[in-house]
């Protein structure tokens, strides 16, 4: 060489895999390689406090992550917030998910819920309500009740699992729906399971805090 560092030419310099998205972030060739995409359903426990949303929506936003529903309320502890996430993605785009999701300053705790987790949807549907008495026999095969009426419109509250609200939603189509205003998923583990944390992460998680706490400081 005549000039400049010493090293291996642009030609001969390892470039890493995989292409960028819009953002310029370097997409994981592993995360972008064909896999099977999957519906499950995220809960992060985070700190309650502004900006925490943005912070999480911007996250998926930055990494392409298609956010299928998101809800977000208070829990027990008036300092701290559960977001429930539902997303469907490869297995390799799950784990990258939770992983950042993990990075994020305000996120307490992640983790994705098996599936027998407790998961309910809310939906308002009104409906065209000439025949009252046939909307009302709709409501009650799927537990739903009558919220309002008029002469006109009938509206209906439906809880239940996703598949259920679609079931009603597609049968009381018949008497011409007007509106339609749903929830996302909220969901709970099973039992005395924490829906935050699972058992073995839980006691990592103290045990690496017990740790930091504990260790005499390294000697200058």
């Amino acid at each position: 060489m005549t000039g400049g560092l010493e090293g291996p030419s642009p030609e001969e310099r390892p470039t890493p895999a995989g292409r960028r998205n819009k953002q310029g972030i370097r997409i994981d060739p592993e995360i972008e390689a064909k896999h099977d995409p999957r519906r499950t359903v995220i809960s992060v426990l985070v700190e309650h406090e502004p900006g925490v949303l943005s912070d999480v929506s911007g996250l998926f936003s930055r990494r392409q992550f298609n956010i299928e529903s998101l809800t977000v309320g208070p829990t027990a502890d008036d300092d701290r917030a559960r977001i429930t996430l539902v997303v469907e993605e490869p297995d390799p785009g799950i784990d990258q998910i939770k992983k950042q999701l993990r990075k994020l300053l305000p996120v307490i705790a992640v983790r994705e819920l098996e599936p027998d987790a407790m998961r309910r949807e809310l939906a308002l549907v009104k409906v065209n309500a000439e025949r009252p008495d046939r909307v009302a026999a709709v409501a009650d095969m799927y537990d739903a009740k009558t919220v309002d009426s008029s002469p006109e419109t009938a509206t209906i509250e439906i809880t239940g699992a996703r598949q259920k609200i679609e079931a009603a939603i597609e049968t009381l189509g018949q008497f011409g729906i007007r509106e339609i205003a749903r929830t996302g998923t909220t969901a709970l583990a099973r039992g005395t399971d924490d829906t935050a944390v699972p058992p073995t992460e839980s006691s990592a998680t103290e045990a690496k805090q017990t740790k930091q706490f504990t260790q005499p400081a390294d000697d200058d």
